[in-house]
């Protein structure tokens, strides 16, 4: 039997929110697409509950979480290696975990990555908002949770199926050849800029949130301005100041900069685990 509850948030650092696979269908309108950053662990999370694959999870950028569960329930964690606490005693930090009524969770030092997932049996049932329940700031109520925030669950006592103890792979993780097509406008681009896209290993600066990524190395970009056009997350266009910005899952939905490269979802998971002066370089995809 299930029965709503809620998570108290003890501590947290910023950037801690609810997301599932974000909005579809109100570009026109200006409304991003938001979502988690990296759907490769959401769909794990996700799979070993046997949640529905857009079953929202929490998105955790920083470590110091502590949350104090008011039911029992099942959880799993993905994403990040961190140091994972239940009751002030270390646990995996990856697999199945059940929770007893007051237990306390703390997610600690990340040791590789840059963002844990937690997902819980049937999700957290925050509100919708346009049909999501994706944190976006002007869409719903709050864009981070913060200390002393419910985000609300339904408890679960059923442990029979937890015998997960499956390890996390995140071998992928560590992956700096990043798969990319082409854009729209690729071809405007001279032969000489084509090559050093796939040929310069590219350093993430420390402008990266959920908006854009930014690398250091810039590229001379002799291109003509553009009117506004289409953009989506993965479009990666580059500035009249050479600047290369990888938009990420709260990008705006149109820009006026080349759109020189279009990553795959997966190469967005990618990026996504990647922390500044992360290096990595581009593997172009031609139709």
């Amino acid at each position: 039997m299930m029965n709503h509850s809620h998570i108290t948030i003890l501590k947290t650092g910023p950037g801690t929110s609810i997301q599932d696979l974000g909005r579809i269908g109100y570009a026109e309108f200006g409304i991003p697409i938001s979502g988690v950053m990296d759907q490769k662990s959401m769909n794990w999370v996700n799979h070993l509950l046997r949640n529905h694959k857009n079953a929202a999870v929490m998105e955790i950028c920083q470590p110091g979480l502590q949350l104090l569960f008011n039911e029992p329930t099942t959880i799993c964690i993905a994403g990040a290696l961190a140091e994972v606490k239940v009751n002030s005693r270390k646990v995996r930090s990856e697999g199945l975990l059940n929770i007893k009524i007051g237990d306390i969770l703390e997610v600690g030092k990340f040791e590789f990555g840059a963002i844990i997932y937690l997902g819980i049996k049937e999700g957290f049932q925050s509100k919708l908002f346009l049909n999501s329940k994706s944190f976006y700031k002007g869409i719903s109520k709050i864009s981070m949770l913060k200390k002393g925030d419910q985000v609300s669950y339904l408890s679960f006592d059923d442990f029979s199926f937890s015998s997960a103890h499956v390890k996390y792979p995140r071998k992928w993780m560590k992956e700096n050849e990043i798969m990319a097509y082409p854009g729209p406008e690729w071809a405007s681009l001279d032969r000489s800029s084509q090559n050093l896209l796939e040929k310069t290993l590219f350093t993430l600066a420390n402008s990266i949130n959920r908006m854009a990524f930014q690398v250091e190395e810039l590229l001379n970009n002799e291109l003509p301005e553009m009117h506004t056009a289409p953009v989506y997350p993965g479009t990666i266009q580059l500035t009249s100041g050479g600047k290369l910005l990888i938009l990420m899952k709260d990008a705006q939905v149109t820009g006026g900069y080349p759109r020189v490269l279009q990553l795959t979802e997966e190469s967005i998971s990618i990026l996504a685990q990647k922390k500044p002066k992360d290096q990595f370089h581009f593997k172009i995809k031609r139709p």
